[in-house]
């Protein structure tokens, strides 16, 4: 459309122009008007006959066929042989056929029109010229980082649809067999310590790293040498947000902490999830936050029968559900507000929409809030629970998959406790029960709800200062979706009784984080944002254990989940508890009995008071409890 265009616009120019000429010719050669008067008027009759014979030249010498942008000598051969050999075919005419005008007339026209015409297509280069330069200044140089799959997909993006505001001056990658080849016409120039040079050579302002699924310690290490340019710096997603297989510009996003933090990417086996989900009614219980949303966006990909969205807080209920809803128009989603605490609603939410998998991952979850309010934490994550396991027992569903926490294992806070407690829960209600229940336990999601990074994003934009518990505090961090494929993969494995344990990797020093996410914003930590030690929070830890020195693991056919040794739940005893926690009227005597429940609750509290006072430390630096409790934890996932 745009090129019938030009050439329309073209060809109008040009009838323009050998309109005007011979009438200038005219003006020329007689200054009288009276001498001019009879010529104009032949002239106005066989000018039909002067437009089409030069039309019909400058089109067979192929002045409508040429890119002007272009524009050298022999487009000026062309364009003054165009204009003679229609110039004789005119006066040839005007000499044996038509009217009779002045020999000097052709001649006048002749000259003018070569002139006029050549003019005008030098006009058009000259506009093609500045808006190049006008183009090129807006266009943003860009430097690829991985000549894989997904630089390609980049790179062939960026040529087909973004070449106007982006232009692709080379690729980097440190496989010594690409480098010095070419891709889709753009050199691979060497890998990623030359990355500076060639950011000086061709004056780059922006670097891709199209590395989704490169470990950490690499993408850290390219992430610097990056920053050290000055250059805007953008990043594929990880690999766990590239199920779909497909890469496009939008999906490039500035780089952040998780990405310094990446894993080796999740191998699943989509036929065993696909085989106890596709075509199933699923129920996901605080389907609203962090992790309850993201299951039910990967739950909604494996075509399930139905997908039940519950959850107590009806504004992320309704997000979570207009959101799958555009997404997945043709899926059965059931959005239910309800609290997990309440037996009659939730024995009628199972009965009416009978499902088949139960993932439960509402719970109280912020440390110092429960506590403050540890009735409330008992209410929700251990009364909440077993409340929804009995609905499930009861309804006859095939497995119930619970969201647990690392923070239950030697538990220092109220949180933690009753989630060791909740794990007790669905492992007594299993020995009687046809459902299978399994419980998944792992360590901090980044970009969760109560999460440190939401919150030293915040502190940032406010000018800081960031504040950090203590400068040994240590977390084990996966991403969301990461953690949410492995729960999916364990409830494959369910055979029932098992408490999962997702290997978190090494533990990362919060102060590191924070001091990664101010320079990943531009900024030098302890100067333009100061870090700031506020002191252990009740019920916090310095570090977090996946496993008690006793519980142990074994493997499984998966190899990020373990499954912990757990001890059998002495039945009396606990059902004991659970009436006694029912009956409890203050504080005091909740803690006296969740004490009873999880012995290790009391000890683990003297243990890190120990460790918070004693900060000796070994060669590397970890404090020696710390040291001693993370060497077991790695032992036995290893």
């Amino acid at each position: 459309m745009r090129r019938n265009m030009r050439l329309v616009l073209l060809v109008l120019i040009d009838i323009a122009i050998v309109s005007i000429v011979p009438l200038l010719a005219l003006i020329i050669r007689f200054e009288e008007m009276a001498d001019m008067e009879p010529y104009f008027n032949i002239l106005c009759s066989i000018l039909p006959v002067i437009i089409t014979v030069r039309l019909l030249c400058f089109y067979s010498f192929g002045l409508y066929h040429r890119l002007w942008r272009y524009a050298s000598i022999n487009e000026l051969f062309a364009i003054g042989s165009a204009v003679t050999v229609s110039s004789i075919i005119l006066a040839v005419y005007t000499a044996f056929v038509g009217p009779v005008i002045p020999r000097s007339i052709h001649f006048i026209s002749w000259i003018f029109t070569i002139f006029v015409i050549g003019f005008s297509r030098l006009c058009l280069r000259i506009l093609f010229y500045l808006r190049h330069k006008r183009s090129e200044k807006m266009c943003c140089n860009v430097l690829i980082v991985g000549a894989g799959d997904a630089g390609a997909m980049i790179a062939r993006e960026i040529k087909q649809r973004y070449h106007e505001s982006k232009k692709l001056v080379g690729f980097v990658d440190d496989d010594p067999y690409k480098q010095n080849k070419m891709m889709f016409g753009i050199k691979i120039l060497g890998g990623r310590s030359t990355i500076r040079r060639f950011v000086n050579d061709f004056q780059v302002q922006e670097i891709i790293i199209a590395l989704p699924s490169a470990g950490g310690n690499i993408v850290r290490d390219i992430v610097q040498e990056c920053k050290d340019t000055g250059c805007a710096v953008k990043t594929l997603p990880g690999i766990y947000e590239l199920l779909d297989g497909k890469v496009t510009i939008q999906q490039l996003r500035d780089v952040d902490v998780e990405d310094l933090l990446k894993r080796e990417p999740v191998r699943l086996n989509l036929d065993e999830i696909a085989g106890y989900i596709t075509g199933k009614k699923v129920l996901v219980t605080g389907a609203g936050g962090s992790i309850g949303s993201e299951l039910c966006r990967q739950i909604a990909k494996l075509s399930p029968g139905c997908l039940c969205l519950l959850g107590k807080g009806e504004n992320s209920i309704y997000e979570i559900d207009r959101e799958l809803g555009t997404k997945f128009p043709q899926l059965d989603i059931r959005p239910i507000i309800a609290d997990i605490r309440d037996k009659e609603r939730m024995d009628e939410v199972f009965s009416s929409n009978t499902p088949q998998v139960v993932f439960h991952a509402a719970a109280h979850k912020h440390v110092p809030l429960m506590e403050m309010q540890p009735k409330e934490a008992v209410r929700n994550n251990i009364f909440g629970t077993k409340v929804l396991a009995e609905a499930a027992d009861k309804f006859g569903a095939e497995v119930f998959v619970m969201v647990s926490t690392d923070k239950a294992v030697n538990p220092t806070s109220v949180m933690g406790a009753t989630k060791r407690v909740a794990e007790l829960v669905i492992q007594s209600i299993n020995h009687c029960s046809n459902t299978k229940f399994v419980a998944v336990r792992f360590g901090n999601v980044l970009g969760s709800r109560g999460s440190v990074i939401p919150l030293f994003k915040k502190q940032i934009a406010a000018g800081g200062p960031i504040t950090i518990t203590h400068p040994d505090m240590r977390r084990y961090f996966m991403t969301i979706p990461e953690a949410v494929q492995l729960i999916l993969q364990a409830g494959s494995m369910a055979k029932g009784g098992e408490v999962f344990v997702l290997d978190m990797g090494k533990p990362v020093k919060i102060v590191d984080l924070a001091r990664d996410l101010i320079e990943l914003s531009g900024l030098i930590p302890s100067i333009d944002i100061a870090v700031e030690y506020t002191g252990i929070r009740p019920g916090e830890k310095l570090f977090e254990e996946l496993l008690t020195a006793d519980e142990g693991t074994n493997a499984t056919k998966h190899e990020k989940i373990f499954v912990a040794n757990i001890k059998a739940v002495d039945e009396v005893q606990f059902s004991q508890g659970i009436i006694a926690l029912r009956r409890a009227v203050n504080n005091n005597e909740l803690m006296g009995i969740i004490r009873k429940m999880v012995p290790m609750y009391s000890v683990a509290i003297l243990s890190n008071n120990d460790s918070t006072c004693n900060q000796a430390t070994t060669k590397d630096g970890e404090s020696n409890g710390y040291a001693r409790s993370y060497q077991t934890a790695a032992g036995m996932l290893r």
